[in-house]
């Protein structure tokens, strides 16, 4: 399992620094306005007393130009060949297409250029409520957590609920808790199985709860504005977040992690193609994997030298550690559940099952 670059504490603590220094504001398009320069754009928003200046990110250009309908080939190009006219289309159709959005900046720089309905789930909220939960499930500890510039991972173990997939193979339930403040992603919660002999994380796609960051529409004004918290926002997040903990509760099932492990002991039984290159090429260009995640996966598919569908799904999340990126990293953890459900159900008709009976140590 990848490792975060934090603990705990010191993701607590960089998440109350960024609810210090955020900034989230309602504006109509037409108080808005892009200038760039040298590859950098600046996005002022004008208010009756004020006017704000951020520097956009790579992710809010990308919004900026799905929500005008500029592909974004043509917007990267001017922006580095023609930067007036870039300027030109967005502040065009941003009065043209006059609308409300949520803009979300934080250090100086817009993050996310959203709907007006978006529901802010924030991290720190998240972490405030599910913490103690986690704390009060007896054996369950943080395995690995970090905030990224785009998502929140908490990744969780409990010790106590282990299975065997052959005689000294042991692996652990757990799940994972991920969400992104800037509309890149729900609100998860997804299990996880822990491999110890090799400290792989497989994040199974089956049995996740997703909540939508969709709310009801803010005051319409039309001015920008700074948006904060009211009461009646406040109320809905609390019961929406006593939701979450519910889930967070539940989320070491026994009958479902033991179904997953049967999983596993099926793959073991269905033997990969004879060519291992092969084998990796084919998955990787299926699951869209970059050269260097290639070269790791067979790497680590030869090394381990089990070529079965189940040692083929170790080399895919075992090459998660080999990734500097913690959001790619994640992400190749949940490709190895991905290829542990598909293999499983496409030989489900030559499948050998093997006996469930001593799962629970």
């Amino acid at each position: 399992m990848k490792q975060g670059m934090k603990s705990i504490e010191s993701l607590y603590k960089e998440l109350m620094r960024q609810r210090e220094v955020r900034k989230d504001l309602i504006a109509d398009t037409r108080s808005l306005s892009v200038s760039t320069e040298h590859g950098i754009s600046t996005l002022s928003i004008f208010t009756d007393k004020d006017i704000y200046n951020f520097k956009v990110t790579d992710i809010a250009h990308r919004q900026i130009a799905d929500r005008l309908g500029i592909p974004f080939k043509y917007y990267e190009r001017m922006m580095n060949e023609y930067p007036k006219l870039l300027d030109e289309n967005i502040n065009s159709w941003l009065k043209f297409k006059a609308e409300k959005r949520m803009l979300r900046t934080l250090d100086g720089k817009l993050r996310a250029f959203l709907s007006n309905r978006y529901r802010r789930l924030d991290n720190l909220e998240l972490v405030d409520h599910i913490l103690p939960v986690i704390m009060q499930m007896k054996n369950c500890s943080i395995a690995s957590c970090d905030i990224t510039e785009t998502h929140l991972y908490l990744k969780i173990i409990n010790k106590s609920m282990k299975a065997e997939i052959v005689p000294g193979d042991v692996v652990q339930a757990g799940f994972v808790v991920s969400n992104s403040e800037i509309g890149l992603g729900a609100l998860k919660v997804e299990p996880l199985v822990y491999r110890l002999v090799c400290k792989n994380g497989m994040i199974s796609r089956d049995y996740a709860h997703k909540k939508y960051h969709t709310g009801r529409n803010v005051e319409d004004t039309d001015n920008a504005y700074e948006l904060y918290s009211d009461e009646t926002l406040q109320a809905d997040d609390k019961a929406y977040f006593m939701k979450v903990q519910d889930i967070v509760s539940a989320a070491v099932d026994e009958t479902k992690f033991l179904l997953t492990v049967d999983k596993m002991r099926q793959a073991k039984n269905i033997k990969t193609e004879n060519n291992p290159v092969e084998t990796v090429e084919v998955l990787g260009d299926k699951y869209l994997l970059n050269k260097n995640e290639r070269a790791s996966v067979l790497r680590h598919f030869i090394m381990d030298r089990d070529f079965s569908q189940f040692g083929l799904v170790n080399a895919v999340t075992r090459s998660s550690q080999d990734v500097d990126d913690y959001n790619r990293a994640t992400e190749l953890e949940r490709i190895g559940g991905t290829i542990l459900e598909d293999s499983v159900k496409t030989k489900k008709n030559n499948i050998i099952l093997l006996p469930n009976t001593a799962d629970i140590a």
